[in-house]
């Protein structure tokens, strides 16, 4: 009996392993690929698929497959200087997000939207202004919190990615199918 629940464990961590590559060269390949410049660097929809990977593996994988996601689209896109920002703010991202629901979309997980538009103004504009800049003042972060229109369409964009994808899954039933019958 102890062997199945090893397999079984092992099975499980494979599977979280894979689901985390794959999710994290998506996160890329969205994020790089399909933007937007802006001020600042660019808006895109790829954080709907760290909201997806949130929503379907636990925390640590979750945090992972954001952080380098975003973090490669950023160091391969020429934004090297947002990495930092980015990893963190991707990570953190993840843990407003629930994988413990039978479904992806879930109450707790449309709510989790909220906080990541939160964190995503303030993680990057705080960034830009007091980090990227010479000096802290009050027009440096005022004037990187005038990015906050370009963040919120990257948000919005990322909710409708995520929760018409979040759709399709439940529907299939992806998650009792492939991540709870390892």
């Amino acid at each position: 009996m102890t062997n199945v629940l090893i397999k079984e464990t092992s099975a499980q961590r494979l599977r979280h392993l894979t689901l985390t590559g794959v999710f994290a060269a998506l996160i890329y390949l969205l994020t790089a690929y399909v933007h937007l410049p802006t001020g600042a660097g660019y808006t895109h929809a790829g954080d709907g698929l760290i909201f997806l990977a949130a929503s379907l593996l636990p925390a640590p994988y979750a945090a992972a497959a954001g952080a380098i996601g975003g973090g490669l689209a950023d160091g391969l896109s020429g934004f090297v200087v947002w990495l930092p920002a980015t990893v963190i703010i991707k990570a953190v991202t993840t843990l407003f997000f629930t994988s413990k629901s039978e479904k992806i979309i879930c109450r707790r997980n449309i709510i989790a939207l909220l906080p990541s538009l939160v964190l995503c103004v303030a993680g990057y504009s705080l960034y830009q202004g007091v980090i990227m800049t010479d000096s802290v003042s009050a027009a440096s972060i005022a004037a990187a919190f005038a990015q906050t229109p370009a963040y919120c369409i990257q948000i919005a964009a990322s909710s409708v990615l995520y929760i018409f994808l979040g759709t399709v899954l439940d529907r299939m039933r992806f998650k009792s199918r492939y991540l709870h019958n390892a």
